[in-house]
Order: structure tokens, then C-alpha cells, then sequence
């Protein structure tokens, strides 16, 4: 296939834009039940094969061929050349499958250590001692394939769900927030005094928003390093192991109720899978208001990368006497996978909740959410793979970073616990059940 020269694309075939077709074109299949299922690896305890039953390895080769195909017109439509990109895809693929399987190890899965842990792990594992071969590279497309999965989880933000717990949800979830992002920044770059205000950033809503993927998308609108997101999404993952297991824990200590635990957890652990399994911990009811809280909470992903984009070309890269940027400049820099992201909110909430129902959506929803799954997987075993330990190292060498990181999720965890005691604890709003 002859790939589309640079002259010959329009804007809608830019690499940005890809990532919202893609997620546009999963979230279709999925919506006319062209994809009723997406495979899984299997939960297993001692033997790995139990991790594909009968058929089921079949249905995971087939759903790559499937990611393969979709994502090579992507390639193609962009103009990047779809031969290598195949080849080296299968490597890749195999190697997302292999984390899967390590995920799903019942004492791995027990403490935290997902897919997405290991993806990370094995590339960076591999790109630091044998070292990537050069006809992988072509395959690692790891924004793409996140920012497709960005796109398919505003498919999940559903509205309905969201205002289920009123002001109190959304006083945890976006009155906090910002304050923190605000104090982080502030922190790192007046008091810690960290060269990098990219990397500020990126820290400052991996800490605040939700983890990986508000460190991808603010990372982006600041353009921040690879290195730098790096930093910032292996942070967030350490501790969100630990604090999925320290969170259950500090609330009975602190005899918190079950709507007070899941609010306080829902806003301060960063990964969506974790919030669930810590909230769970506790009990359902702290399980279901954890989840929405976060669900909440993911929704200032796209807020929160537009203003840094607005921030960073107004005021952080303008030097004196430049003039303001314009619009069209904004519009550039805007990450435009969060247009897909808020987009699929809408139509999924505004449109196919009432046309079919909740039950039929959550069906729909379980097919996007195992694609982005996959997506994820995929994206974080290309970061690994084209991670540089020493690079990396150069941004860890200065225990700055870290200090921030540590020092702003002590800060969210404190104003947190107290948004939720006071929203969520009975004083001013009735108890949930």
C-alpha cells in the first residue's frame, strides 16, 4: 500500500484525529452488535494454560487481526507506511497478551499488578537489556492507541450516573481537584523549584485527575517529555498498588462509613480499576459511590488538558514582547481525542440511554470497555518498549519529582477525607445506603 504523502492529507487524516475515529468506529460496532464480546485472558492460580480455555485463544488471535486491520488504516490515512507497521505489530501484540497473563495470575491480579503494570514492565524490561529491534518500532504507537481508548472510555461517563450522587459527587470530585492541581503547581515550581514546568504539570494531574490517563493528555497539551510522562504514569502506578490496598485499611481505622470511604477512595486513587477493587474492600456501597466519584472526576480529563494547552500558550511558552497567540494556535495545541472523549459521553447519555435503556447500554459499554482495555494494554507496552531507563533516570535523579508527587497526594488525601466527611458523612445530606 503507498502511503499518503504529507501535502496530500486533510486535517481530518491527521495523526491526532485518528485515535477519534478509531474509538468512533469501535463504539459503532459495538452500538449495532457487530462485536457482541471481546475476549479475555482468564483469571488463573497455578498453570497459565488456564488463562486461555477452549476457544478462547483463537478469539484473542482473531480480535488482533481485528486491532491490526483497524489500526493499519489509521496508519494509512496518516500516511505512514502499513507493512512494517503489521509486522511489528504481532510482536506487540504477543507481548500485550503475555501482560495479560501476568495480570491475571490470582496473586498478581490480589495485590494490583494488572496488565497494565506488566505491559509497562516488559517493554521496559526488554528496550533496556536485549534491547528493541529496529523493525518493532514502526509498531510502537502508543498515543494512538491510548488516545483510541481515551475516546472509548467517555462512552462510560455516563450523565445519568454522575448526578446519581448530586453536589456531593461533584463537590469531592471537582472542587478538590483543581485546588490541588493549583497547589502542586505553585509547589513545584516556586517552592521545589523543578526546571520542567511540563513536568510539573504532568505530575500535578496524573496526582489530582486520574492517574495515566490525565498523564498522557495534559502531558500532550504541554508537551511535556516522553521521559517525563513516563516518570509521571510509573509514580502514579507505584502507589496506586499501595494505596488500593492502604486505603481499605485507613478508613476502618478511622471508622469512616461506607459513603464517606468511597468518596474519600474515588477521589484519591488513580486508577479506574483500583477505585473499584478498594471501594470493594470496604463494602458495595463504598464500592458503587467510589466509582461514580472517579467516573466524575474523569471528566475534568478534557478540562483539564484544555487549560493547560489555553496556560501554556498564553503565558508559559510566550516570551515578552511575542504577540498573544490566536485561536487557530489554541486550536492546534487543543489534544483533539478529548472532543471524542466528551462527544461519546454525550451520545452514549444523551441519546442511547433513553433510545435503549440502561441494560442494553451497559451490554454495549462492556464491548468498548474490553476494546480499551486491549487499547491501554497495547499503548503501555509501547511506552515501555520505547522507554530509556537512563534517560528516565536523569528525570528521577533529583528527588524533587517525587517529593511533589508525594507531598500533593498527602494534600489531596487531606482535603478529600474532608469534603467527603462533610458531603458524603450525614451533616448536611442524608445518608446513602
Amino acid at each position: 500500500m503507498t502511503p499518503i504523502r504529507a501535502a496530500e492529507r486533510q486535517w481530518w487524516s491527521s495523526d491526532d484525529w485518528c485515535g477519534v475515529w478509531l474509538g468512533a468506529l469501535g463504539m459503532l460496532l459495538a452500538v449495532t452488535r457487530v462485536i457482541t464480546r471481546v475476549p479475555q485472558v482468564a483469571k488463573w492460580t497455578s498453570s497459565p494454560r488456564s488463562a486461555f480455555p477452549p476457544g478462547v485463544l483463537l478469539q484473542v488471535l482473531v480480535l488482533g487481526a481485528g486491532l491490526a486491520l483497524a489500526t493499519a488504516l489509521a496508519m494509512r490515512v496518516s500516511g505512514q507506511r502499513v507493512f512494517p507497521y503489521l509486522r511489528g505489530f504481532v510482536a506487540l501484540f504477543g507481548l500485550a497478551m503475555l501482560a495479560f497473563t501476568l495480570g491475571n495470575q490470582a496473586s498478581m491480579r490480589h495485590y494490583g499488578l494488572n496488565d497494565i503494570i506488566w505491559a509497562l514492565a516488559l517493554g521496559t524490561i526488554i528496550a533496556n537489556t536485549v534491547g528493541r529491534p529496529d523493525w518493532l518500532k514502526p509498531a510502537l504507537k502508543g498515543e494512538l492507541f491510548i488516545k483510541t481508548g481515551l475516546v472509548l472510555l467517555g462512552a462510560e461517563i455516563l450523565l445519568n450516573r454522575v448526578l446519581s450522587l448530586g453536589i456531593r459527587g461533584l463537590g469531592v470530585a471537582w472542587l478538590v481537584t483543581p485546588v490541588v492541581i493549583v497547589f502542586m503547581y505553585f509547589l513545584g515550581t516556586r517552592a521545589l523549584r523543578i526546571p520542567s514546568r511540563s513536568l510539573v504539570a504532568t505530575v500535578a494531574a496524573t496526582t489530582s485527575v486520574c492517574g495515566v490517563s490525565a498523564a498522557i493528555a495534559v502531558g500532550a497539551a504541554t508537551r511535556a517529555r516522553r521521559e517525563e510522562i513516563s516518570y509521571a504514569i510509573s509514580v502514579s502506578l507505584i502507589f496506586t498498588v499501595l494505596m488500593m490496598i492502604a486505603m481499605p485499611v485507613a478508613c476502618r481505622w478511622l471508622g469512616l462509613s461506607e459513603p464517606v470511604s468511597g468518596a474519600w477512595i474515588g477521589g484519591t486513587v488513580d486508577s479506574t480499576g483500583a477505585v473499584v477493587v478498594s471501594g470493594a474492600l470496604v463494602g458495595p456501597v463504598a464500592m458503587q459511590v467510589a466509582a461514580v466519584v472517579k467516573m466524575i472526576q474523569n471528566m475534568l480529563i478534557g478540562l483539564t488538558a484544555f487549560v493547560m494547552a489555553t496556560v501554556w500558550v498564553t503565558r508559559v511558552e510566550r516570551t515578552p514582547g511575542q504577540p498573544r497567540a490566536s485561536c487557530l494556535e489554541l486550536w492546534r495545541r487543543f489534544p483533539k481525542f478529548i472532543l471524542g472523549f466528551l462527544g461519546a459521553s454525550m451520545v452514549f447519555s444523551l441519546v442511547l440511554v433513553p433510545a435503549l435503556g440502561e441494560n442494553p447500554v451497559d451490554q454495549i459499554l462492556k464491548v468498548t470497555a474490553g476494546l480499551r482495555n486491549w487499547l491501554f494494554c497495547l499503548a503501555f507496552t509501547s511506552i515501555g518498549l520505547e522507554s530509556n531507563v537512563r534517560e528516565l533516570g536523569q528525570v528521577a535523579q533529583s528527588p524533587r519529582p517525587l517529593v511533589l508527587y508525594v507531598t500533593g497526594q498527602l494534600f489531596n488525601l487531606v482535603l478529600t477525607l474532608g469534603a467527603a466527611w462533610l458531603l458524603f458523612g450525614g451533616r448536611f445530606f442524608r445518608t446513602l445506603h
